[in-house]
């Protein structure tokens, strides 16, 4: 995959040094969040209205806490586990310090259920952690095509020791990506993400075992998602998931008032 953007120049261990606090919420736009582009479908004009209910001043908003706490995330990452780094402890064998950093890291983080960080944990643990942490820097780092190293982690995930839980869910192996790089990654929770796409009235081929088909199809819809949403300048996948996030998710409430104001649902697109 071919990063959307650079977050600077690489500094010690591989890691940019961009992580500051001023970056938390750097989304500006030269055009107002508030008015919709004469292109823009229904589906889109009203999942727009929704979100600028919750944050007026789009991906700008000083509400928008959805991006603060996934980008410290990130800049936590690149600090522990940015790519010289990352290489490092390899050649150290140091293969349960990587599952722990990235496992502490996504920790501090809700994307991801109890049962699935706790997977994980015990995947990691002996032989898993060797797995988890050469299949990963692979995934991420790794030279071969877009498709194959998915393939490849998704693999991986599937050979960790585990007592009960399964550990190849689509948040799990998507998270981790996502939290890496997120110009280029998308996490992906189904539920939330297949009615956020229904309500946009967009395409999604999904199925519910991970693949690279149907993450590949995930990762068009975000970028043609990022492209018409350029009018609110999102700045990479994660402005974009908490767009997804705001149309699917069950966890803001509504009200009356609210539906009145983003107005009924269109009607459903019908595709031949």
């Amino acid at each position: 995959m071919t990063p959307a953007f650079a977050y600077g120049v690489a500094g010690p261990g591989g890691n940019p040094p961009t992580c500051d606090r001023a970056l938390l919420s750097m989304a500006t736009s030269t055009l107002t969040p508030h008015t919709a582009r004469s292109g823009d479908t229904p589906q889109l004009k009203r999942a727009k209205r929704k979100f600028l209910s919750y944050f007026p001043e789009g991906f700008a908003d000083e509400h928008y806490s959805e991006r603060d706490y996934k980008w410290q995330a990130h800049c936590q990452w690149r600090e522990a586990l940015g790519q010289n780094t990352y290489k490092s402890l390899l050649r150290q064998h140091s293969y349960e310090e990587i599952a722990l950093r990235a496992l502490r890291i996504e920790g501090r983080t809700n994307l991801i259920f109890s049962f699935e960080k706790m997977a994980l944990r015990d995947g990691t643990r002996g032989n898993g952690a060797e797995i988890f942490a050469t299949a990963l820097y692979q995934f991420l780092y790794g030279r071969r095509s877009s498709g194959k190293r998915f393939e490849d982690w998704v693999a991986a995930l599937s050979a960790l020791p585990r007592k009960q839980t399964r550990v190849v869910t689509w948040p799990v192996v998507t998270v981790f990506g996502f939290l890496a790089q997120p110009d280029q990654h998308l996490f992906v929770k189904p539920r939330v993400t297949r009615r956020a796409v229904e309500a946009l009235g967009m395409q999604f081929d999904y199925t519910s075992k991970p693949n690279w088909e149907t993450y590949e199809s995930a990762l068009e819809l975000a970028n043609g998602l990022k492209r018409t949403l350029s009018d609110m300048a999102p700045q990479d996948m994660i402005d974009v998931q908490s767009f997804l996030w705001v149309q699917g998710s069950d966890e803001l409430v509504r009200s009356a008032a609210f539906d009145a104001q983003i107005g009924p649902p269109p009607p459903p697109v019908v595709r031949e």
